[in-house]
């Protein structure tokens, strides 16, 4: 009596696999033409357009990039200079937690190899000029950035 309950049972299981593997085939078939019917629409989404040339994340990429070009940089930093120059005032003695951003700016492009002279001494003197309370901070980035060097 037991073996054929495990008869059964083995049967039973079996039959409902080969349902659940029939749906399991079945189901893509009908999602793949429902998608053929749909139709396609190309307006992008502002998570897919691509990033403006303003866009201050997108700036900081250019940088970052160390395949980015001598001009490529030039744009970045006259741009970063337009757009987002100013950083806010200080608090107190200490620099408000947005200039670590442009701290980082500094030390990346004295350290980048495609970058000259007159780019940082340009873009240290315009930051300088839009900011001028935090003057020691930028000087102190940029020789920590110069002496981080390799030569």
């Amino acid at each position: 009596m037991e073996v054929t309950l495990i008869i059964k049972s083995i049967v039973g299981l079996v039959v409902i696999l080969a349902i659940l593997i029939f749906l399991l085939f079945l189901s893509p078939d009908k999602e793949k033409k429902k998608e053929k019917t749909k139709p396609v629409s190309k307006k992008t989404t502002p998570s897919q357009k691509e990033p403006s040339n303003t866009d201050f994340d997108y700036l900081i990429s250019v940088i970052k990039k160390k395949k980015s070009t001598t001009e490529e940089l030039k744009e970045a930093l006259d741009l970063i200079i337009k757009y987002h120059g100013t950083v806010h005032k200080k608090l107190g003695l200490r620099a408000h937690p947005d200039f670590d951003i442009y701290m980082e700016i500094l030390f990346r492009i004295c350290r980048h190899p495609n970058i000259n002279k007159d780019l940082v001494v340009k873009f240290d003197r315009d930051l300088v000029k839009l900011n001028p309370e935090y003057k020691k901070e930028i000087n102190e980035a940029i020789t920590k950035g110069l002496n981080s060097r390799r030569v």
